[in-house]
């Protein structure tokens, strides 16, 4: 078996599994997350802390800067290039994590879209600051109606995300998505798990995760965030939680709104997550929490 696979929603103890099997494997616990990737985050992604890095190795966390658009397609040529290594030196990775695209595109492979040069991008979200999601979605059925067609009038992230691949290449966002890349985990014998927690439990673990993260410093990790005055639509500036805290922080609310924010946030996020399970990751084995190492140790041949 190549490796390990565990995902799950947020706040399930999908974390904590691979750090139990990485260290019954002699393994590497591998990160995909889209968020825990940001140096910027670590307390208000549920970064591992300090400890459990030293503990046991760990890879792809934190070393990204958050003034980067990070991409599922850069997280798959940094993991293909880590899985390489391993791999000559015969160590089990452990890949874990709640971003199912990502996972997506490790396994099954994802669409040939080229990265926006940055140069690009800035001088296209210059060009179209201040305009709606209307405005957006109207320039995007004049230059590409294929996707506008597609795409919901107020899905501001993603009117952007299209028009932005037209102006670097000219071609519709459409065109490259019939073209895909195989993962580097495409093929390979591989355990996948998905932790899955009742809703409730979920709910009740991220309301309280999220007031530790505030007792760990999440509000000084969000005044850091502000003090560097990113582009608002990086993924960074949108981490749960991040823009609640900026906005009691600038004193349009207040910290009790704040907190709430967060948590609403995270929990939506949460229940979008089970949904992406639910119809994108077939293959996967489901399994509650208390039952997950016991599982994955069996299904690895290893005792208890």
């Amino acid at each position: 078996m190549k490796a390990v696979l565990i995902a799950g929603p947020t706040a399930s103890g999908k974390s904590a599994l691979a750090l139990a099997l990485a260290r019954r494997l002699g393994g590497v616990v591998v990160n995909v997350d889209s968020m825990q990737v940001y140096r910027d985050l670590r307390v208000l992604s549920a970064r591992p802390t300090p400890e459990e890095e030293a503990a046991l190795p760990h890879r792809l966390y934190g070393h990204v800067d958050g003034a980067e658009n990070h991409s599922a397609m850069r997280h798959v040529a940094d993991v293909a290039a880590l899985l390489a290594g391993l791999d000559a030196r015969g160590v089990r990775p452990v890949l874990v994590g709640g971003t199912g695209l990502y996972f997506k595109a490790l396994t099954d492979g994802f669409s040939a879209i080229p990265p926006v040069p940055e140069a690009v991008r800035a001088r296209f979200r210059a060009r179209v600051e201040g305009l709606d999601a209307a405005a957006l979605h109207a320039e995007l059925a004049e230059v590409d109606p294929a996707m506008a067609q597609r795409l919901r009038p107020g899905d501001r992230m993603r009117l952007m995300r299209a028009l932005e691949v037209f102006e670097a290449t000219g071609r519709s966002l459409a065109s490259f998505q019939g073209e895909r890349r195989p993962g580097p985990l495409a093929g390979a014998a591989l355990l996948r798990l998905f932790v899955s927690p009742d809703r409730e439990t979920v709910r009740a673990r991220i309301d309280a995760r999220f007031e530790t993260m505030m007792a760990q410093g999440a509000l000084d990790e969000a005044e850091r965030l502000r003090a560097r005055r990113l582009d608002p639509l990086l993924p960074v500036m949108r981490a749960h939680g991040v823009p609640g805290l900026i906005a009691h922080l600038e004193g349009r609310i207040s910290r009790n709104e704040a907190v709430a924010r967060g948590q609403a946030d995270t929990r939506a996020y949460a229940k979008r997550q089970m949904t992406w399970f639910r119809h994108q990751m077939r293959g996967w084995e489901a399994v509650a929490p208390e039952l997950a190492l016991p599982t994955a140790l069996a299904r690895l041949g290893l005792r208890d």
